[in-house]
């Protein structure tokens, strides 16, 4: 089994160590500041899930997808939503050989709705979705630090494929060291990491605090309750569901059991603010407002939230 890692963040560098430790070799697609660390201390993961170390000389790194072999098993995105529409586009380039014959293409990104970039290129059969309550932060471009667990990685197909294709894929990497499963219900998964995110991750950049910080305020609770609402109202209207039935009760879970075990945790869209780099707010609570528009439901609150982080963003290099 071989594979390619397009994204080298934090999940990407954890995952091309489970790999490494597994016996797998994975290329890595990097370029600059990145690429040469890497290529100078290899990857290191520390932190819960237990350090893991991939020697330099182990390690094949391409500065672009152009210029990989080819003949993957697995290709693994974990570059952030916002590559997509690039990366894409160099994989269309390599369509014909990138792949192996039998080969997948496994999204582990936040945000729904990623899997529109590759499918004028790629069957149906061919992506897969990879889904994770795990807290990462990457303090050195080659090292990466899982800080929260709060569930395995799970990998499955949206468009109702068999799970059993990622089979290899997620025995290596739950025997590297980072819990993985299969699954069927990954459509379920997706849409409970969507809720969570678009709950926590623009609120908490917007305040600049942890997740645990958001509880302390009862102005922020109720923006919470209602963008969880909302969700919930745009995905049952889709056709969509969950693991709980309706917003009351995912509501009280998310208070009493989900968001405890991450108090202490920076939002990814808050460290992309501190970096003054593009968020992923579009695939987050962007994705929810354009499928609310699209269905005719309102959604004022994520619409706010959206429109805030895209006037941060705006304002990077105000003086």
């Amino acid at each position: 089994m071989n594979a390619l890692v397009i994204g080298c963040g934090a999940v990407g560098l954890s995952v091309t160590s489970a790999l490494y430790m597994s016996g797998v070799r994975a290329d890595l697609v990097a370029r600059g500041q990145t690429a040469e660390a890497l290529q100078r201390h290899g990857v290191a993961r520390r932190g819960i899930l237990g350090d893991a170390v991939v020697p330099p000389g182990k390690l094949r790194v391409f500065d672009t997808i152009d210029t990989a072999p080819g003949g993957y098993d697995y290709i693994i995105i974990s570059a952030k939503a916002t590559a997509n529409a690039d990366i894409a586009v160099q994989l269309a380039r390599r369509q014909k050989d990138i792949l192996a014959p039998h080969g997948r293409i496994v999204l582990f990104q936040n945000g729904y709705g990623n899997e529109q970039a590759y499918l004028p290129t790629f069957s149906t059969a061919q992506i897969y979705h990879a889904s994770f309550a795990i807290g990462f932060k990457r303090p050195e471009p080659f090292i990466s630090e899982a800080t929260v667990l709060l569930t395995p990685m799970s990998i499955g197909s949206i468009f109702g494929h068999p799970s059993q294709a990622c089979r290899p894929l997620a025995e290596a990497i739950d025997g590297g060291g980072i819990p993985c499963t299969l699954t069927d219900e990954i459509d379920k998964t997706l849409w409970a990491k969507l809720l969570y995110n678009c709950a926590l991750n623009p609120l908490s950049a917007i305040l600049k605090t942890s997740y645990g910080g958001l509880i302390k305020s009862t102005s922020s609770v109720a923006l919470i309750k209602a963008v969880i609402t909302e969700v919930f109202a745009v995905m049952h209207a889709s056709g969509h569901e969950t693991f709980w039935p309706d917003a009351e009760q995912y509501t009280q879970a998310f208070f009493e059991t989900i968001l405890p075990p991450t108090y202490a945790h920076r939002s990814s869209t808050l460290q992309d603010i501190e970096r003054k780099i593009p968020t992923e707010i579009d695939s987050l609570n962007g994705a929810v407002v354009k499928m609310g528009e699209q269905l005719g439901i309102g959604t004022p609150h994520n619409r706010v939230l959206t429109q805030m982080i895209k006037a941060i963003e705006d304002l990077y290099d105000a003086e």
